[in-house]
Formats: structure tokens, C-alpha cells, sequence
């Protein structure tokens, strides 16, 4: 089919008597007689994208966009106009690099007046696509994802031009070689190395995906603002889910909680990514190279290495042996497997991420019945305060989850159910009784003393801290 490029019109016509103009508005279908539009394959408020042929290479497929603002204001026109001419001096500049589309030609067209730039068609699926496909991103595909395009945005911002407007839409996968290609663009700005610090731009980008800083009424985005949109690309990808829907009512990140518990992430990456998403543009990274020398450090083992074992236990409801291997995941997070325990720091310093983590995984396979966050909950619920420990509220505590017992000969006494193996270790135990790990054996028996109301009162305060 040949596509009519007339924006009333659009009529597929057919391509077997090879027609010169449209059968339906008489428009020309050829371009300079020679880029024929086959395919509409995209469209914004500037703007139409064709997928076309080169008649003069051979019908190589090749990419047609059509300047085509939808305002009538002759200042929202101008703007147009101008962001349409960027793009074409950026393509001509970046396209020297082998992962972004090369400028084959830019021009006003002779009978519609109209402005048209082509350039290579990159064969292949965006992310969003990936992502629509096959599902969330794993770990290990986003570390392939920044190891690819980080130095691609490198090359960008050494050229002194800030992308505005990253998204999973505008990253494809080329098929040939399996590389990201970084797309569309038309929101793109050079910055002068001497531009004033005060000088405004206009806001521009798509809203999900750009920085705070770059959507604000004076805009002033950086080269900053392009990591920030790179960290909401991952984090989408890695969710699934609109950037929009990853943070609470007070705009704070709660991405962490969606993520997928069957493949966690790594304390190392999240710390990564965290901050590339700072809203802060000050605390953010600054440039790419300081995410590259950071990215270049990350542990080559991914974290979910650590819960595979733990997630096998739980499916299969080995409710002992999960609390186990629960145990030993936190001693090895907190780097104390030599000293077969844990103190009150490493508690107090021990990584929000996989504590958040082996929380869900128990919340998932025992249906909400067990894990920290119940355990939490009937701890607040049962009169005991954050701030200090108390051994009255925290013995009403161990009576509801079943950690104390009723004394055989003493009808009324409870005391603390100090042997581990006593435990129940089934789906018929009390609501929180699991995880047990400050009743466990392996770390309890080296606590040096430290009573186990002293343990679980330090874990909960770091469950508050990490708002879990």
C-alpha cells in the first residue's frame, strides 16, 4: 500500500500499478520522487511518522516525518517549526553514532509547502512493546539495558544535547543486533557550555517520564534531567507499571513494593537507581559517567539469588525450613554468617530492600497470614510503642502470635516458648507466629544475653524506618 501524506485525506492506495498520486485526493505520493510512505507508525502534536521506501536505494525501508503542528497559534506554529528544524540539526550531529538514527535528508516540500525529514527505520520492538509482550524486566535485562544506552546518553550530553524526552517508546531493540537505538529527537535541546543558569526553557518532554526540574513552570532541565527519565523508564519496566502509579500521595518512590517477589532485585541496583530517580536534582546524579562508575562497581550476582531457595521453601508451605533460610538470607545480607548472629546495628542498619522483600515473599506464599508486616501490626496493636521496649505490652504480644505457652502445672501462667522446635510449623498456627527468626536458634543462641523483646523491638523500628 502507499500511504497519502495529505492529513485530510491518509488513503491507503494500492501499490500494484505502482501510482505517482493519490487515487482518492490527487495528492503526490512520492516525496522529491523518491521516499514513498507505506505505513503510519506514529503520531504527536507536532508531527506524523511514516514508515517509507527509498526508491533510490533499492526500496530500503526508511523513515518519513511529517512537520504537521495541530495548533493555530502563530507562536505555538513557530515553536513547532523550530522544534521540527532541531531534531533534523541534532540527527545530523548524534546520528555519527551507530545506536542512534542517521539523517538522510531534510526538506520543505515543493507542493504542500510542508516540512519533511527522513531518516533510517530501525527495525525492532520499542520497550513498551517488550514490555506488553513478555511482561516486567528482570534484573539482569536492566543491567543489559543501562550497560547499552548509558553510553549512547553519554555521547549525547558530550555533544552538549540533553535528550527530554527518554521513554520506553523511544528505546527500540534493533533486530539485526539486538542493540537499543535511542529515538525521536524532537524534544531535544543544545546547551550551550556558557548558557546562563537562570535562562529559561520551555517545558517540554512527555510528564510520566521527565524530571521534576524539566515540567516545572520555569523549566530549566539538565543534563541530569535525561538520567532521571532513564531511572522511570527502568522502574517502569521493571513494575510494569505507569511511573504515576509508583508514588504515594506525598510524591515519595514506593516502586520498590511492586516489584516482582519470584525475581527480587538487588540492594545495589535499587541503591542505583534510587538515585538517578532523586527528585532532588542536586542529590541526583550529575552526569553519566558518575552512574557508569557506580553501575561498573555493582556486584556481579544479582539479588535473587538470595530468596530462590526461600521461595522454592514457601511454595512447597516447608514453613520450618523457610524460617530457616530466612535466617540465614538476613545473616548473609548483613554480612554476620562468621558471627552466627545478630546485634541491634545490624538490625538497625540492615538494607530496607530486602527486608521489604522477605516480608512480601511470606505475605504471598502464606496468603497474608504470616510475615514482618502482620507481625508488626499485632505488635502496635497488642499496646507496644516504637520508641521503647516494653515487657508487659510485649508479652501480650507472644501470647496472640503463640510464642509463649501456658504453664502445664501452673493453670493461667505464660512463659516465653523458648524451644524453637516446639514452634508451630504448620498453616494452623496463630496469625504472625512466622517468621520466628528472634526465636531462632541461630540467632538467638549467640544474641549475648539480649532478650528477644530487645531483638523484635529493634527489627520493628527498622520496619518504620523503612515504612514497611
Amino acid at each position: 500500500m502507499y500511504q497519502c501524506l495529505n492529513p485530510d485525506c491518509l488513503y491507503e492506495n494500492p501499490s500494484d500499478s505502482d501510482p505517482k498520486f493519490c487515487q482518492y485526493c490527487g495528492s503526490k505520493l512520492r516525496l522529491t520522487e523518491r521516499y514513498i510512505a507505506i505505513e503510519i507508525i506514529g503520531q504527536g502534536g507536532f508531527g506524523r511518522t511514516f514508515k517509507a521506501i527509498d526508491r533510490h536505494q533499492f526500496d530500503d525501508f526508511c523513515v518519513i516525518k511529517q512537520f504537521l503542528p495541530v495548533a493555530k497559534e502563530t507562536e505555538t506554529r513557530h515553536k513547532a517549526t523550530e522544534l521540527f528544524q532541531r531534531e533534523a540539526r541534532q540527527l545530523k550531529l548524534l546520528g555519527q553514532h551507530p545506536q542512534i538514527p542517521q539523517l538522510y535528508a531534510y526538506f520543505t516540500a515543493q507542493d504542500d509547502k510542508r516540512q519533511y525529514l527522513v531518516q533510517e527505520f530501525i527495525d525492532g520492538n520499542n520497550l513498551q512493546q517488550e514490555l506488553e509482550i513478555s511482561g516486567a524486566f528482570t534484573e539482569t535485562q536492566i543491567r543489559q539495558l543501562l550497560a547499552d544506552l548509558l553510553t549512547v546518553l553519554q555521547f549525547v550530553h558530550t555533544n552538549q544535547v540533553i535528550h527530554r524526552d527518554i521513554k520506553p517508546e523511544n528505546i527500540i531493540r534493533r533486530s539485526i543486533d539486538n542493540k537499543l537505538v535511542l529515538v525521536d529527537f524532537g524534544a531535544s535541546k543544545y546547551i550551550p557550555p556558557n548558557l546562563s543558569k537562570t535562562e529559561k526553557m520551555t517545558v517540554i518532554g512527555t510528564p510520566e517520564y521527565a524530571s521534576p526540574e524539566q515540567i516545572q513552570e520555569n523549566s530549566r532541565a539538565t543534563f541530569a534531567s535525561d538520567i532521571y527519565s532513564l531511572g522511570i523508564t527502568c522502574i517502569h519496566l521493571l513494575t510494569g507499571l505507569s511511573p504515576l502509579e509508583l508514588e504515594d500521595e506525598t510524591g515519595t518512590w514506593i516502586w520498590q513494593n511492586y516489584l516482582n517477589l519470584a525475581d527480587p532485585v538487588s540492594e545495589e541496583l535499587i541503591e542505583l537507581l534510587d538515585k538517578m530517580l532523586c527528585k532532588d536534582a542536586k542529590i541526583r546524579y550529575q552526569s553519566v559517567q558518575e552512574v557508569l562508575q557506580d553501575f561498573a562497581s555493582l556486584p556481579n550476582e544479582p539479588g535473587r539469588n538470595y530468596y530462590s531457595k526461600l521461595i522454592k521453601l514457601l511454595k512447597a508451605k516447608k514453613w520450618k525450613e523457610a524460617d530457616e533460610e530466612t535466617a540465614k538470607i538476613m545473616l548473609k545480607v548483613a554480612n554476620r554468617e562468621q558471627q552466627g548472629w545478630l546485634n541491634n546495628q545490624s538490625l538497625e542498619d540492615f538494607p530496607c530492600a530486602h527486608l521489604r522483600t522477605i516480608d512480601q515473599v511470606w505475605l504471598q506464599y502464606s496468603a497474608g497470614k504470616f510475615g514482618f508486616t502482620v507481625q508488626k501490626e499485632i505488635y502496635i496493636e497488642s499496646g507496644n510503642k516504637l520508641s521503647q521496649y516494653d515487657k508487659k505490652a510485649f508479652d501480650r504480644f507472644g501470647d496472640v502470635i503463640g510464642w509463649r505457652k501456658e504453664n502445664v502445672i501452673k493453670k493461667g501462667w505464660f512463659a516465653w516458648e523458648l524451644n524453637y522446635d516446639n514452634l508451630n510449623f504448620s498453616q494452623s498456627a496463630p496469625r504472625g507466629h512466622l517468621p520466628a527468626v528472634a526465636m531462632q536458634p541461630l540467632i538467638k543462641r549467640f544474641f549475648q544475653g539480649e532478650r528477644i523483646g530487645t531483638f523484635f523491638s529493634t527489627l520493628v523500628k527498622r520496619l518504620d524506618v523503612c515504612k514497611i
